[in-house]
């Protein structure tokens, strides 16, 4: 017999202050209708409203915080 060892995987979610969502870690990422959007292992989620690549961060914070 053999045994099986099972890694635990996590996810880590967190919020950058004035920033963006960052995942990293095994996620499933969909839209409003259960579609699922295409992500690398580790990105960040729009946490302003201003991203024009949503629902994915491209640093418009930045520019409104300025």
């Amino acid at each position: 017999h053999s045994k099986v060892i099972m890694e635990e995987k996590s996810v880590k979610i967190f919020r950058k202050p004035m920033g963006p969502i960052r995942v990293e870690g095994e996620v499933h990422l969909t839209d409003h209708k259960g579609n699922e959007i295409p992500h690398p292992p580790a990105f960040s989620l729009c946490g302003c409203g201003l991203s024009k690549r949503m629902p994915f961060c491209d640093s418009s914070h930045k520019v409104a915080n300025d």
